[in-house]
């Protein structure tokens, strides 16, 4: 696997990704999410996935010469969580795609967040996810080394911001 910078010009494949993911929970029952409408289907979340490609740093990960996941971050929290009071790196945006699930696409792109947020200096890395319905999302970055900090709500949305200590010697 390879992971290389991305931008604007992967917002197709982001929203691919994005479309596949609700796809898949919606066939699993778990709608609370996400819904279980394409996301390129709502202008809204279509101009948020360009906002995070034109705002942030994209990292696509590569398996086979195919796409396989994507990662954004920024040195900022999204507008609904507030700021840490210490230089951060904060993923704002994990897809993997569903025919490389179980693959380590996801651990290896927060393994790069790591590495990122070790080479600027950064002491925290956080990121925020659907923190309703099974838990299963959680306790997937609590498997990654997240532990949960904060409990949030965007409007009935439930969402956790999860956090770990990045140690700069590593």
């Amino acid at each position: 696997m390879e992971i290389r910078s991305g931008g604007p010009d992967d917002v197709p494949v982001i929203m691919a990704m994005l479309d596949g993911a609700v796809a898949w929970l919606a066939s699993n029952g778990r709608t609370g999410q996400w819904g279980a409408d394409p996301w390129s289907l709502d202008p809204r979340r279509v101009e948020r996935i360009a906002g995070i490609a034109r705002d942030d740093e994209i990292l696509v990960a590569e398996a086979d010469g195919r796409p396989a996941g994507v990662m954004a971050v920024a040195p900022r929290p999204p507008s609904y969580v507030g700021a840490a009071d210490e230089p951060e790196l904060y993923i704002t945006l994990l897809v993997t795609g569903r025919e490389f699930a179980g693959r380590g696409v996801g651990a290896a792109l927060i393994g790069e967040a790591r590495r990122l947020a070790r080479a600027r200096g950064a002491g925290l890395l956080r990121v925020d996810c659907y923190g309703g319905g099974d838990g299963r999302l959680v306790g997937y970055y609590r498997g990654q080394g997240f532990e949960t900090v904060a409990e949030f709500k965007v409007g009935d949305w439930p969402g956790q911001v999860l956090a770990q200590r990045i140690d700069p010697a590593r």
